[in-house]
């Protein structure tokens, strides 16, 4: 069996509300992605979705066709790692937001071949997973508690914190969600790589002391330093890892230093689920577990889905608040049940089922 068609749709994504989560990360009202169909002789094909509301298709796409399209054609799709290396080759010409896609196309298509769902190509661990309500920046303390006791009462078990950025609000912005769930309630904290060591060790101080779950980013990308100043100091959990866009060889100095609790990544900044699967078990190594970030639209989300179903070292499955913002493009997207938990898929490949109407209607360009 043989890859004999690369192609990629691009189709509107409008009515985005208005979002954001740090300095900068505000979602333009309309943004594009892009159905990549990768197909082979036999007549299987391999879908992702590329793009997110913050990082259209139409800007990564040309690049996917140009220079990842050649590599793939003729090739045995069920030579993912081969594949994969070979992409990593080229990384300084097309971004690793498009090595992701291809990469989960050929998870995709990999489990259509053998007829199987891609957590079962992994090896299930699990069939069922908590989902986490995870925030974006809200106007003040009470639309945080408004928020999180809503997703409480809905079931959900975790909520997760994105602040508004400053150090003392962002401390009673904690306070006033906690006193309103309870004590055992399960909160954290992502500080979006907002403050330095000092404000960083002050809040971690104050959420230590509220009994939060784990504090996410607190300090910029790579401050190694920091984090290992910080992860001496501090008893609750740190997670960095998440943003920094590479592959598996920008992980071992986090755990040489002892840097972080946690290793984190996501398929637009690491590469895929190749990516993804590797660090995961390069943190059960250490004995650390692995938190899959939340990536982008509604096909990579799914994948990630598969990803933590194979996972003996991850804990919860996120969800990036507000819906209109991160899910697009499927008939039926994903929600948890009413305790919370999202279930094992069970469909060939990735499954799902993607709205082809919807992008028909919606189709700007097709990229081959």
């Amino acid at each position: 069996m043989k890859i004999d068609d690369v192609s990629l749709t691009i189709f509107t994504w409008d009515n985005i509300p208005e979002t954001k989560y740090h300095q900068g990360s505000t979602a333009q009202s309309g943004s594009n992605l892009g159905l990549l169909t990768i197909r082979t002789d036999a007549g299987l094909a391999g879908h992702a979705f590329l793009g997110s509301a913050s990082n259209p298709a139409s800007m990564d796409g040309p690049q996917l066709i140009r220079s990842l399209k050649p590599m793939l054609m003729g090739k045995d799709p069920l030579e993912r790692e081969r594949i994969h290396a070979g992409m990593r080759l080229v990384n300084r010409s097309v971004s690793y937001r498009v090595i992701g896609a291809v990469d989960t196309a050929l998870w995709d298509l990999g489990g259509k071949i053998a007829g199987l769902p891609v957590h079962a190509l992994m090896g299930t661990y699990r069939t069922s997973i908590p989902a986490y309500a995870s925030s974006q920046v809200l106007p003040d303390a009470s639309a945080y508690v408004e928020q999180a006791l809503s997703f409480k009462a809905a079931g959900w078990q975790a909520y997760k914190i994105h602040p508004p950025r400053d150090p003392d609000h962002d401390i009673r912005v904690c306070q006033a969600v906690r006193e309103a769930v309870g004590d055992d309630y399960r909160l954290m904290l992502d500080s979006t790589w907002s403050y330095d060591f000092i404000d960083a060790l002050r809040v971690g101080r104050a959420i230590e002391e509220l009994g939060f779950y784990w504090y996410e980013d607190p300090l910029a990308d790579e401050d190694i330093y920091g984090y290992v100043k910080l992860r001496q100091k501090l008893d609750i959990p740190i997670m960095a890892t998440e943003y920094p866009a590479g592959g598996l060889d920008t992980y071992p100095i986090w755990l040489t230093e002892k840097a972080t609790d946690y290793l984190r990544g996501d398929i637009p900044n690491k590469g895929g689920l190749t990516t993804m699967l590797k660090t995961a078990h390069l943190a059960e190594a250490f004995g650390l577990r692995y938190e899959v970030h939340h990536s982008g639209n509604s096909l990579n989300n799914l994948a990630n889905l598969h990803l933590c179903m194979a996972l003996r070292n991850t804990t919860m499955w996120e969800v990036l608040l507000p819906d209109g913002a991160h899910k697009y493009g499927m008939v039926r997207d994903l929600a948890p049940d009413a305790e919370g938990l999202m279930h094992a898929p069970t469909d060939p490949g990735i499954g799902g089922q993607i709205d082809f109407e919807l992008i028909r209607r919606k189709t700007e360009a097709v990229l081959r």
